[in-house]
């Protein structure tokens, strides 16, 4: 098509475009009518409103249908912000996350909840199970693990002091950038957390080798401290960049492009099945050797997978620990149900930590 063409073709497509705008929000007016039923209905029977099952029914069958030439990750993202505005139809949702602001956790709850809910930032890991715990909070989101540093440690030790469920997970392709005031040649220091160093170390010593790294508490306080001194720079989310007016230089500095991180959702009521669900269990061994063996042949005689082992002291006796495990299924499924029980004769202690849709998308 000729520039005179494209010209003289625009007012007519934008027209369309205007008219199909406003069809959409005439159908999603109606849309909110049906939610505002469904949220008094979901009150009369005390059904809770964030409900995992059924937002991973309606993602899947949204993205199994014709979008083209939209991308899954773009018909995920229009149909998550609808869903989060349509808790606030329904009841608002507050949602704790590890603060402050800008931080990957912070870009994990925006990613997982859309921007509709109330998020509030908490200053410890242990803050947010103790917020859902205590009813301040309707949901908190945690870091579990990430691709490359493993476990967060902080995460498995708060399962032991409260007394909240597993009802949805969430993976979060974590992009590290790197921020500033200044102009890279200015760049004498670079700030953030201990672990992103190590997620960035070839990078660094490429592109800043004589540069002094600042370990600090947070990404975010990192960039606090970038704003401040034009001649140090931070590594954090580019979420970060733009909530405190810095500049991204350098995008996609991890050494490894498939660095993810696995965020749990936390909350009260026990999710149901979806069909493709994952329980996490934490136990404590009997005092006999094999016992370990003992419970993890318990889930292969069933023919279930165990996707994730962890331990951590167990904080009642030196040199004893508390094992995290997850395995594929819902508590419910009979062979789940099996397993565990089989599992019980071989433990001090165990305890069921939630079942709950698996994620198979990765969001960014």
């Amino acid at each position: 098509m000729s520039p005179e063409h494209g010209d003289q073709a625009l007012p007519a497509l934008r027209a369309r475009i205007d008219d199909l705008d406003a069809r959409i929000l005439s159908l999603l007016r109606d849309r909110a009518r049906v939610v505002v039923e469904v949220g008094q209905a979901k009150r009369q029977t005390g059904t809770p409103i964030y409900m995992p099952h059924r937002e991973k029914e309606v993602l899947d069958r949204v993205l199994a249908m014709d979008h083209a030439p939209l991308s899954d990750r773009t018909v995920e993202a229009i149909w998550r912000e609808m869903m989060s505005g349509s808790f606030g139809l329904e009841l608002p949702l507050r949602v704790g996350f590890l603060g402050p602001r800008g931080t990957f956790s912070h870009l994990a709850a925006v990613r997982h909840f859309g921007s509709s809910v109330e998020l509030a930032e908490l200053d410890a890991i242990e803050s947010v199970f103790e917020a859902v715990q205590k009813g301040h909070c309707h949901h908190g989101l945690v870091p579990y693990e990430n691709a490359i540093g493993g476990a967060i440690l902080d995460t498995l030790d708060a399962f032991g002091a409260f007394d909240v469920r597993i009802c949805a997970e969430s993976l979060l392709l974590v992009r590290q950038c790197l921020l500033a005031s200044g102009p890279p040649e200015g760049i004498r220091r670079i700030a953030s957390r201990a672990e992103v160093f190590n997620q960035c170390r070839r990078w660094l010593s490429r592109t800043f080798p004589q540069a002094e790294l600042l370990p600090m508490a947070s990404t975010a306080a990192a960039a606090e401290t970038a704003v401040r001194d034009p001649g140090t720079a931070a590594i954090g989310s580019a979420l970060a960049g733009q909530i405190f007016g810095l500049n991204t230089l350098f995008e996609e500095i991890e050494d490894r492009p498939n660095n993810i991180t696995r965020f749990l959702v936390l909350g009260r009521e026990p999710a149901r099945p979806s069909g493709d669900d994952r329980t996490t269990l934490m136990f404590a061994t009997a005092d006999r050797p094999g016992a370990l063996v003992d419970v993890l042949v318990a889930f292969r005689e069933e023919g279930l997978n165990l996707s994730h082992l962890d331990k951590r002291p167990s904080r009642r006796e030196n040199f004893t620990y508390t094992f995290f495990v997850d395995v594929n299924g819902h508590q419910s499924d009979a062979a789940v149900q099996r397993a565990i029980e089989a599992a019980r004769a071989h433990v001090a202690s165990l305890q069921v930590l939630g079942s709950y849709p698996r994620a198979t998308r990765v969001l960014s």
